[in-house]
């Protein structure tokens, strides 16, 4: 009974199509809210002990730790939804100051038809030629930008490849990779785990993110010794995941041997009431090394306020979303 109840939850929030549940603690009960582009509804507000008990069946489903109720915790899981199609639900749990935990649910939409999912399913196809290649794809964005589900897509997209996935945590269950999970308690952190996957001699490597100079070094490296390595940059533009890497220590010669290709994504509101994604591209024959420094790397490229034009051209966003997203 109880099961049912919490799967009613979950599912209300994917019938409505919500990014995030929120399950928040107030005085002596719990408000469960979803949140469906940008604008947080409350959907149900419950007594704080069964609030408590939706909160550690679901920390028990992700694997998490029911005895834990105030340091950070992040955890995953597969959803379902009624059409059967997969969602899966990224947790993330913390306590405040009282001891009230609070839990947070990402949902990851997994698609099939991909023209559903992006403005311009042609600048995909672009993107999938350059998977062809080896070397270094990073991507940058918001989170909840759909950029996991991007770089997931981009690997299916390749034939006859050994794939390693190493992310923190594993947000979208494929059979088909070797996926593995940092867990920094055991050491396993992203550059250790990258060093251990190189002897396993993958094709492809995709990291959930290059957050720290050993991570960057051994990406580099990684892509240096001939393999395709997708990633993400926590960056503003495109452009700026190019001063990020210098930041981290990434010289510039290494950037020109192994960096393809620069993505920043975001989903942005249509008229329909749906969300899709745009990209902004910058690849490593159109960067000007001499000028970077002069750039200012937080500014959006031209090309990104074009293809948003292009967007209200066609109806398929209001002008508000165009001056709301002209800057990324």
């Amino acid at each position: 009974m109880f099961k049912d109840q919490v799967d009613k939850i979950v599912q209300t929030a994917i019938e409505r199509r919500a990014s995030d549940i929120y399950f928040l603690p107030r005085e002596d009960k719990y408000s469960i809210k979803i949140n469906i582009m940008g604008i947080v509804k409350e959907i149900y507000c419950v007594p704080f002990s069964y609030g408590l008990q939706v909160i550690n069946y679901l920390k028990f489903k992700a694997d998490m730790a029911l005895s834990e109720h105030r340091r950070p915790q992040i955890g995953a899981y597969l959803l379902k939804d009624i059409r059967t199609k997969k969602v899966f639900g990224r947790l993330s749990s913390i306590g405040d100051f009282l001891g009230r935990e609070s839990l947070v649910i990402r949902l990851i939409y997994q698609e099939k038809d991909t023209n559903e999912k992006y403005f311009f399913p042609n600048h995909l196809q672009k993107l999938e030629k350059v998977c062809n290649k080896k070397g270094l794809i990073l991507f940058s964005g918001p989170v909840g930008s759909g950029k996991t589900s991007t770089m997931y897509h981009l690997v299916r997209s390749l034939k006859d490849v050994q794939v390693m996935c190493i992310e923190d945590p594993v947000e979208i269950y494929e059979p088909g990779f070797l996926q593995i999970q940092v867990n920094e308690r055991a050491r396993m952190s992203y550059a250790e785990l990258v060093k251990a996957s190189l002897r396993h001699r993958p094709d492809v490597f995709i990291v959930g993110e290059i957050r720290d100079m050993e991570t960057a070094k051994i990406v580099v490296t990684a892509a240096l010794s001939g393999h395709l390595v997708l990633s993400t940059v926590h960056a503003q533009t495109a452009l700026g995941v190019i001063k990020r890497l210098f930041d981290l220590g990434v010289s510039r010669t290494d950037l020109e041997q192994t960096l393809q290709l620069i993505i920043y994504q975001r989903l942005i509101p249509t008229v329909t009431g749906k969300v899709k994604a745009l990209f902004e591209q910058v690849g490593i024959g159109e960067l000007s090394w001499e000028k970077l420094e002069k750039v200012d790397t937080r500014k959006m490229t031209a090309g990104w306020r074009e293809d948003l034009e292009k967007c209200v051209q066609n109806k398929w966003i209001s002008e508000e979303t165009y001056k709301k997203y002209s800057e990324g």
